[in-house]
């Protein structure tokens, strides 16, 4: 186990009916419904919540990597995060794409700043070795 110099942070959310019930934060900054995938339900589903994160994250990852190599992210960056929920022999499981858009950056460095985001973002990081994600510089 990893010897924890520091905890930033703890994100604190109580759930309630699973993928047909709703989440919110201790905090309550978070109050959303949920709903399973092609449901009819108004909420969210766990996938989105994840590819939400994940692209967050991911591009403070690279934006710490720009800081390193001494460039600046274009402001119109954006990333796409595609998360499915697949199934293979009755057995349920993550794939997922990062569709990244760096305007106006060589497409050499917007691929050293993907690489360099993706072996440092936590998110990344959590799921390596066992989510096949494929990283997309457009």
């Amino acid at each position: 186990m990893t010897q924890i110099e520091k905890v930033l942070y703890t994100a604190k959310t109580h759930t309630t009916g699973g993928r047909e019930g709703a989440s919110r934060s201790s905090d309550g900054r978070l109050d959303i419904k949920l709903s399973s995938h092609g449901s009819s339900g108004s909420g969210t589903n766990p996938e989105q919540l994840f590819a939400a994160g994940w692209s967050a994250c991911f591009e403070g990852a690279m934006g710490l990597a720009a800081r390193k190599m001494k460039i600046t992210l274009p402001e119109d960056a954006t990333i796409d995060a595609e998360v499915d929920l697949a199934l293979v022999d009755g057995a349920y499981f993550l794939q997922a794409r990062l569709n990244i858009n760096l305007p106006g950056i060589e497409r050499e460095t917007a691929q050293a700043l993907a690489d360099a985001a993706h072996q440092t973002c936590p998110y990344s990081k959590a799921i390596r070795g066992n989510v096949d994600v494929v990283i997309n510089v457009i």
